[in-house]
């Protein structure tokens, strides 16, 4: 699920089309609440359920922000160009794998909407074509975001139901991350990659980049560190995201003030997800979960479990992957689940 979007020159604002959907959302959901469609006690519940994750959501985009200006995302984008010594086989590795790492540890929006322009430009950079760059960042945006909670939204709201920690929940993902993974980048290369590579493979590796300020620099690469490093230790995703933006936010008032714009903070993509909350969990009181229900079936085993996914896949596609996983939670039966 990606609402946020890159951002523009300084012009003259204009909406974009994403604007408009997140606030209907966030008025038909605050409908819903003061209706009585959804009563009372369950928009309550609700709004104290996506609190955190809206508190996690607004301060990881705002890090990921800062970040970029910073110019951490530039650096890595050319260190990974030269560290490829012209190999474009190489380059291919090497960008599939910051994609990955950037999902994994700051989100997949971070991915998509952030690094995706940092590699356009390492293309025009490069002089090689850009469409094998492009859609390596979106791909593995989706199909990255499956090892940790702080990767997907979905991911949250499932770790959070089940009760496992950052490092419990990997374990499990592990596999079916790697799967994920494998599957991308051999359809990468076979469907992009292979298709442009450069006459004998190779191109000229780009000059270091060097960062506008290297205090900035440093400081924003420390609080991504402090960030992935508080997940993993187990500290609330919340607090880990707080902590590491506060630190670059300080930095970049100091260092740059002029960088700070009201659009740093991701309001489309608040609206959206609470917005979507309220008015899934309405539909569900109307009639959405008995058709969910009817779809994932009561079936056990190996049966039920594809039923699940493929219902899922389902409906993810056809709407979105966050109201496919609300609608579903609501219906399927929960006992919990087994830390070993």
């Amino acid at each position: 699920m990606t609402l946020a979007a890159p951002p523009e020159p300084a012009t003259r604002w204009r909406p974009h089309p994403l604007d408009l959907v997140a606030v209907v959302l966030a008025v038909l959901g605050a409908a819903c609440a003061l209706s009585g469609l959804l009563p009372r006690a369950e928009t309550t519940a609700t709004l104290r359920r996506i609190l955190p994750l809206l508190l996690f959501l607004g301060t990881v985009i705002v890090l990921a922000e800062l970040t970029a200006v910073a110019g951490v995302f530039d650096a890595l984008a050319s260190r990974l160009a030269i560290a490829s010594r012209g190999s474009w086989a190489a380059l291919f590795l090497l960008c599939g794998g910051l994609a990955t790492l950037t999902t994994l540890v700051l989100n997949l929006d971070t991915t998509a909407v952030l690094l995706t322009p940092v590699l356009l430009a390492l293309a025009r950079k490069l002089r090689i074509p850009a469409a094998p760059l492009a859609v390596t960042t979106v791909w593995l945006a989706n199909t990255a975001s499956l090892l940790l909670p702080v990767s997907n939204l979905t991911n949250l709201l499932a770790a959070d139901r089940v009760g496992l920690a950052p490092l419990t929940y990997a374990a499990r993902m592990a596999l079916p991350q790697l799967v994920a993974v494998a599957v991308t980048m051999a359809l990468l290369w076979f469907g992009w990659w292979r298709r442009d590579r450069p006459a004998g493979g190779r191109f000229v590796p780009p000059a270091p980049h060097l960062p506008a300020d290297p205090v900035l620099h440093r400081t924003a690469l420390a609080g991504c560190l402090i960030f992935v490093v508080g997940i993993l230790a187990g500290v609330e995703i919340g607090l880990a995201s707080t902590v590491a933006v506060t630190l670059v936010l300080v930095a970049v008032v100091v260092r740059s003030p002029a960088t700070l714009r009201p659009g740093l903070v991701p309001v489309r993509l608040l609206l959206f997800v609470t917005g979507l909350f309220l008015v899934v969990q309405t539909l569900g009181r109307h009639g959405l979960d008995d058709l969910v229900g009817t779809l994932l079936g009561a079936d056990g085993g190996a049966v039920g479990a594809l039923r699940a996914g493929g219902s899922g896949a389902l409906l993810a596609n056809a709407l979105n992957n966050l109201p496919a996983y609300l609608a579903g939670e609501s219906v399927l039966p929960f006992s919990g689940v087994s830390a070993q």
